[in-house]
């Protein structure tokens, strides 16, 4: 195997997903190994309630992944997702002297300003920046502009507090390194847009099991995120309030299920079988499906801001497990009267795998593929061995741990990123240490200071000029009795 490839581990509400690959000199990237644990346990709507056996299922995920590949894991990527996240506006501003010229630094100033805004309860993971208004001029980039006032405009994604600490608890139980945390939603929006999607506007609806997840994009800048707690599992638990287990409905579901029927296509006589005893109406069972599946799109496109619902004019694009109900394009156009529906069911990298689930193109590995094409650290360890220690703090072949890039600031760290826990406690106490370095440069410079205003006060005191003219009158008559 080689001793070069990149992990991500995507934390699903019915599937956590593990994929290795290899990153090819064309930017082809050949997927090595894949494996799933169901989470349905211990993993809600995205996000993890239960910590312990999270860290389990990471681990038999690693270990598995390790034994398919003969090599050992030495990092892995994350993706940040799940209910609870959500995207708000702030303004960051700030009046400058007369005719100021704008810098670097004053813009970094705005940005840390931005991230240092205080949500209860809701940690900032990420800061997309919409523009900057340089006095009444609005600029994507004012550095070296003249001006007297400028705004930073800043769409900060946010997450509960208890959400994102889980999370990072999980991986600290299991052991495991994290490379880098990415927001999910951005890394499967940059591998299944195309460019012109983004710069003429869009929205991308990833349609999972227990979420939906809402991005809408004007001129290439992220411009709102949203995770609605609504997904098909809903219409599936609708399904088996006919008296029927789950996993029949999610059968029925998948083979009898349609998006969207017109009423005349209807026939009021024919029914489906729920076992061989029971059958269901076909006009009740397509009221049940479609009913939820228009609150799920009434909810996805209530997500789209005013500003720019008749600005999509690169359309709506659907993935994930859901878009691939049958019709599911024209239930999207009839509610929200958008013609150009576009179903993304691959990322746009090319990819090679003799993985079946890989291959089989059905939106369903869209996610956790992005979450690997943003890869760039090597996570390829030593040889596997079955008998040894799988999650050894220093492994073989390990290259820019995350141990070198845990110190960068908020500012530092590209868009998407999500900083981990350790690595915001490594910045912080980095922080903390060179502001009091300042401090103590300050207070040293004011004793100095202090100083010399006290011995200039103490000279120019009528005691000390008295002295040195008494000095000076001795000196001249001894000189004058030599």
């Amino acid at each position: 195997m080689p001793k070069e490839f990149i992990v991500a581990i995507e934390l699903g509400s019915s599937k956590m997903t593990g994929i290795a690959g290899k990153k090819n000199l064309d930017g082809s990237i050949q997927v090595l190994a894949c494996v799933k644990e169901d989470s349905s346990s211990f993993i809600r709507k995205g996000v993890v309630y239960n910590i312990d056996k999270t860290a389990q299922s990471l681990t038999n995920i690693v270990s598995r992944l390790e034994k398919q590949l003969k090599t050992t894991i030495t990092q892995v990527y994350v993706g940040v997702a799940g209910q609870s996240i959500r995207s708000i506006h702030n303004v960051i501003a700030k009046d400058v002297p007369s005719d100021s010229v704008v810098t670097q630094d004053m813009v970094i100033e705005l940005m840390d300003a931005n991230r240092n805004v205080n949500y209860p309860d809701q940690e900032i993971l990420d800061a997309a920046v919409q523009e900057y208004k340089v006095d009444a001029q609005y600029q994507l980039d004012p550095v070296g502009i003249q001006c007297t006032h400028i705004e930073g405009n800043f769409l900060n994604i946010l997450q509960r507090k208890t959400f994102y600490k889980n999370l990072n608890k999980c991986f600290e139980n299991a052991e495991i390194s994290v490379a880098e945390m990415y927001l999910a939603p951005l890394a499967l929006a940059d591998s299944v847009l195309t460019e012109t999607e983004r710069r003429s506007g869009c929205a991308l609806v990833d349609l999972g099991a227990e979420t939906t997840t809402v991005c809408v994009y004007f001129k290439n800048i992220l411009r709102h995120l949203a995770v609605i707690p609504l997904g098909f599992n809903n219409i599936v638990k609708d399904i088996a309030s006919l008296q029927m287990e789950e996993r029949v409905a999610e059968h029925m579901m998948i083979k009898y299920g349609s998006a969207y029927t017109e009423n005349n296509e209807i026939d009021n006589n024919m029914k489906y079988s729920i076992d061989q005893d029971r059958q269901v109406e076909a006009r009740k069972f397509i009221e049940i499906i479609e009913g939820r599946l228009e609150e799920i799109i009434a909810n996805v496109w209530c997500q789209v801001p005013e500003d720019y619902c008749d600005k999509l004019l690169g359309g709506i694009i659907l993935t994930g497990g859901g878009s691939n109900m049958k019709d599911i394009e024209k239930a999207f156009q009839n509610y929200t009267h958008i013609d150009k529906i576009r179903i993304a069911k691959f990322v746009t990298q090319t990819i090679t795998s003799q993985i079946s689930e890989v291959t089989a193109r059905d939106g369903r590995m869209n996610t956790v593929l992005g979450l690997l094409a943003k890869g760039d650290i090597n996570c390829a360890g030593g040889e596997y061995d079955p008998n040894g220690d799988l999650f050894a703090a220093q492994r073989p072949g390990t290259i820019d741990t995350p141990e070198q890039r845990r110190a960068r600031t908020a500012t530092e760290t590209p868009a998407g990123v999500v900083r981990t826990a350790e690595e915001k406690r490594l910045a912080e106490e980095e922080a903390r240490l060179k502001k009091e370095e300042e401090e103590r440069l300050a207070r040293e410079e004011a004793e100095r200071k202090a100083r010399e205003e006290a011995e200039e006060r103490r000279r120019n005191s009528p005691l000390s000029k008295f002295g040195r003219w008494l000095k000076s009158a001795a000196t001249k008559i001894v000189e004058e009795e030599e």
